[in-house]
């Protein structure tokens, strides 16, 4: 007599490797353009700076656009001054910021406001104040090296949020004297 058992075993297995991936990835970025004019109109210089936009400059966009924080359209637009390290920095606040310092010799009482215009529908969407730069009217011999954003008008104020800042380029820090003026242009791209 013969005994036989089988013993049987099915085994399925699959893997599946997806070789393609769906990213995004967005950019915010700015430039500064500044010109320097004298008392009688006349072009002295003029620059256009790349800015940083710091940490909390980004923070503000996102809390702002898709957690509905409370909103503000008030945006201003400060200067820098000349020093060691004319650097901002990504860690930067309005409040600590210690790779520069403010500069307050205009005659205006606050500063100016940034007033954006309608953005662009393109890629990258571009707002601008180009429609109305802003303008200091520089009241003593001082040094500019940069300009910043932010949401506080007062000058030399430590409080309201910065957004970004810029150093200007080659040859770096510049030299004003009462009666000229600064008009500052700044345009902001968000790219996809």
């Amino acid at each position: 007599m013969f005994n036989d058992k089988v013993k049987s075993k099915d085994v399925a297995s699959s893997s599946l490797v997806a070789g393609g991936s769906a990213a995004d990835s967005a950019s915010a970025k700015g430039v500064y353009k500044i010109q320097c004019h004298d008392a009688q109109g006349n072009l002295k210089w003029e620059d256009a700076a790349p800015n940083l936009v710091v940490n909390v400059g980004l923070q503000d966009m996102n809390a702002k656009y898709f957690t509905g924080s409370a909103y503000t359209a008030a945006w201003y637009i400060g200067l820098y001054g000349a020093g060691a390290s004319n650097t901002p920095a990504a860690g930067d606040t309005m409040s600590s910021h210690a790779g520069w310092t403010e500069v307050t010799a205009y005659s205006q009482s606050t500063r100016p406001a940034c007033t954006f215009g309608t953005p662009s529908t393109a890629n990258p969407s571009v707002a601008t104040n180009s429609a109305s730069p802003a303008s200091f009217s520089i009241n003593a011999t001082t040094t500019v090296g940069g300009a910043f954003l932010t949401s506080n008008s007062t000058k030399s104020g430590t409080t309201g949020t910065l957004y970004s800042a810029a150093d200007f380029s080659s040859p770096g820090d510049r030299s004003v004297v009462s009666g000229d003026t600064l008009s500052v242009t700044y345009t902001l791209s968000l790219a996809g």
